[in-house]
């Protein structure tokens, strides 16, 4: 089994666009699907729009602990203020004399409940978000969604590809493709572990190499190997040689080149891939061909 990422240096790019029409060609026949795919994106979860889910299977996201005193044991000794590092302690609303946490101020460390010499203070389990298995015409899709002002978005990430990964090696499907979060931070990271091949979406704009230099650092400093496709390359001819005279520096593949293409706006209005929708514009014929090269190159990568 095979883990193909999506990655874009900054969101807008037009990656969750192409995974989509990755997914429609993968899995054209979803009775004999060889794909799973996973938005790993859960702040900003959009893969399923395009998917079109028409069963989802809910689970509820545990993530960390915040602490809670308990009013009938506090004796307002001060104990944790002295400890707290993130000023979350506070008058109770209640009883003045005694204390109560700041929900939001609270990092969950936990140096309050040792410092307590009344034993009044416990951690309580906290929900931070809620993923899916959900069964889409284009396969199965797993995703989730991080409530808002919540953290642990890359042990949520990590959880999504764990069942992806576990439904790929019992139904023996030789491919997970994930739709990855932008940037380079902590879900991004998530998304890359254990991965086989990297595709790094940009556009041929000055912030786009820049962005684009920093996904590929990343990815090779996980040692994973990357190609790179342009997505509107024509709208600046001269962008796109400053990116591939780049990506040839750095021994890095540009598998392909996306036109401007004004029915990836229609096929995303429609909810459907762009290889479904409008199979021949310059778009979905480009699309399909990077798949192809992708494709070939993730075969290499098995053999290897």
């Amino acid at each position: 089994m095979k883990q193909l990422v999506i990655l874009s240096g900054k969101g807008g790019t037009g990656k969750t666009s192409i995974s989509a029409a990755f997914a429609h060609l993968v899995n054209c026949n979803p009775q004999a699907p060889v794909a799973i795919l996973v938005d790993a994106d859960v702040d900003a979860a959009n893969l399923s729009l395009i998917m079109q889910p028409n069963q989802s299977e809910p689970h509820d996201f545990w993530g960390g602990s915040l602490a809670e005193i308990d009013r009938e044991s506090c004796t307002g000794c001060g104990a944790c203020i002295q400890v707290c590092r993130y000023d979350a302690i506070l008058p109770d609303s209640i009883d003045p004399q005694k204390k109560q946490i700041d929900p939001v101020a609270c990092d969950g460390c936990a140096a309050c409940i040792y410092a307590c010499p009344e034993g009044a203070i416990r951690m309580v389990p906290q929900q931070e978000g809620i993923w899916f298995q959900s069964q889409t015409p284009y396969g199965t899709l797993f995703h989730a969604e991080l409530f808002a002002g919540r953290e642990n978005s890359g042990k949520l990430v990590t959880l999504v590809k764990q069942h992806a990964r576990l439904m790929a090696d019992d139904g023996n499907i030789p491919l997970v493709i994930l739709d990855g979060p932008p940037g380079i931070g902590c879900p991004v990271i998530s998304a890359c572990a254990g991965s086989d091949y990297g595709l790094v979406v940009t556009e041929p704009s000055l912030s786009g190499i820049h962005d684009l230099k920093r996904a590929i650092g990343m990815l090779q400093h996980f040692h994973i190997p990357a190609a790179v496709c342009i997505n509107k390359a024509d709208i600046y001819p001269e962008g796109a040689s400053l990116i591939k005279e780049y990506a040839e520096s750095v021994g890095i593949n540009v598998v392909g080149e996306i036109p401007y293409d004004h029915r990836i706006l229609q096929s995303m209005l429609q909810a459907k891939p762009i290889t479904e929708i409008f199979p021949s514009s310059p778009s979905a014929i480009a699309i399909r061909n990077i798949w192809i090269k992708l494709a070939s190159m993730l075969l290499e990568n098995r053999e290897s």
